[in-house]
């Protein structure tokens, strides 16, 4: 790890029973292994965050059954980081376009795939991106993530993504299908300050809190967000949670002009 990077995987420190809150540059990261009392004895989350000058590349990333899939998708992410930060550094109207072509390869990539068949388990895992005033992600599986504005909010508009359970990648691995399934998706920011904020589902999936909710969680964030994470954080953990989180979370704030409907005023 570095002022700019870091890369994690749950199985070289677990934080069972321990809340950890770092920032990597103007990234906040937050990671809570689950409570020994409600029988936690393991974290199998992931993460990885690079920035550069003008863009930010985070992976989060939720296994089961061990961490293995985890360490291998970012292992093989590692091995290629200086060819995906290239692709950052290209203009944004090639940048993602880029982007994508070059993850969907490493992901399809029969040497990868390979490894992903000795592995145990498999992960959800969650690619996003911003460069400019724009965001992409790839999501493959039930890793969220969010965006908070108040032009969005006046709409309800929370998600960037939704949960899709039966997508993995691992021993049983989606890119190993005839067609490969995923999510993906490019948002334009809106003008003034937007937090972007990226979770596992042990946040949402908490007994007796109300973070299923993302409005809840956009509320909290008008704070600082070392500040919010703790909130969360210390929540779940009131509540015996026993599955993992990371949350991964920036804000980023845009001067420029944004689109908006024609006879607005």
């Amino acid at each position: 790890m570095t002022g700019t990077q870091l890369s994690w995987v749950g199985n070289e420190s677990a934080f069972v029973d321990q809340i950890d809150i770092q920032t990597i540059g103007h990234v906040a990261v937050g990671r809570f292994g689950g409570c020994s009392r409600a029988g936690q004895t393991k974290n199998e989350d992931g993460c990885l965050i690079w920035l550069g000058d003008d863009w930010e590349f985070t992976l989060v990333l939720d296994a089961h059954d061990t961490a293995e899939s985890a360490s291998a998708v970012v292992r093989q992410m590692t091995r290629h980081q200086q060819e995906i930060e290239q692709t950052l550094h290209q203009p944004v109207e090639q940048a993602f376009l880029s982007l994508e072509q070059l993850l969907l390869g490493l992901l399809q990539d029969e040497a990868f795939r390979t490894t992903c068949r000795s592995v145990q388990g498999e992960t959800a895992c969650l690619f996003l991106a911003r460069k400019g005033k724009y965001l992409w992600w790839l999501s493959v599986g039930d890793v969220l993530a969010y965006l908070f504005h108040p032009d969005l909010s006046r709409h309800r508009q929370f998600k960037l993504n939704e949960r899709q359970f039966f997508e993995w990648i691992g021993r049983v691995n989606t890119f190993d299908l005839p067609v490969p399934c995923y999510t993906r998706g490019i948002r334009e920011l809106r003008r003034g300050i937007n937090r972007i904020l990226v979770t596992t589902d042990g946040l949402v999936e908490c007994p007796g809190t109300p973070f299923e909710d993302p409005e809840t969680m956009a509320t909290l964030f008008a704070r600082q967000p070392e500040t919010a994470l703790a909130t969360l954080l210390e929540t779940i953990e009131r509540h015996d949670v026993r599955d993992s989180t990371t949350i991964v979370t920036w804000t980023v704030t845009v001067e420029e002009t944004v689109t908006m409907p024609g006879n607005a005023k």
